[in-house]
């Protein structure tokens, strides 16, 4: 092999190491779908949207059908107001519900949409009112932690 032909492989490979860092960062951003399909804006409201971001993705039965545009909070009844964005040619009944969920043990959260059985569809802008918020480890470990302190604490009493 030549200088030149070992100089031009080194160059390849390097650039194709470049390539893929680069799609790594953007799936490791969430920004990895360059989605232009048309959507429609649904928003709910949660109590605690535990670790959810902008941009995590909407399923249903597994399969995405949007993303999570925007998190605010409402000022009046300090719920976790999340905007989201659903492709237009998914349309989910009025009944449907909304969870957070978590991929995996200690992964990634989403939201998670369960469509209902309603005859009428959610219309553009609608708020989803059946909503289940986000399971927080820390408090799930706090509460056991609690519960065991009360058991032992009910009965700890010196036996005769």
């Amino acid at each position: 092999m030549t200088k030149k032909s070992t100089e031009t492989l080194v160059g390849l490979f390097v650039l194709l190491g470049i390539v893929a860092l680069f799609f790594l960062a953007l799936k490791a951003a969430n920004l990895g779908n360059f989605s232009t399909e048309p959507t429609y804006t649904l928003y709910g409201r949660f109590d605690n949207i535990g670790g959810l971001k902008v941009r995590a993705p909407v399923r249903s039965a597994g399969v995405t059908v949007g993303r999570v545009t925007a998190i605010t909070l409402d000022p009046k009844t300090f719920q976790g107001v999340v905007v989201m964005e659903i492709r237009r040619g998914i349309v989910f009944p009025k009944d449907s519900s909304a969870k957070i969920l978590t991929a995996g043990l200690l992964g990634d959260q989403y939201i998670g949409l369960e469509p209902g059985g309603d005859e009428r569809n959610y219309e553009p802008g609608a708020t989803i009112t059946q909503t289940q918020s986000a399971l927080v480890l820390e408090q799930l470990i706090g509460r056991m932690i609690f519960d065991k302190a009360a058991e032992a604490g009910a009965g700890g009493g010196a036996k005769p």
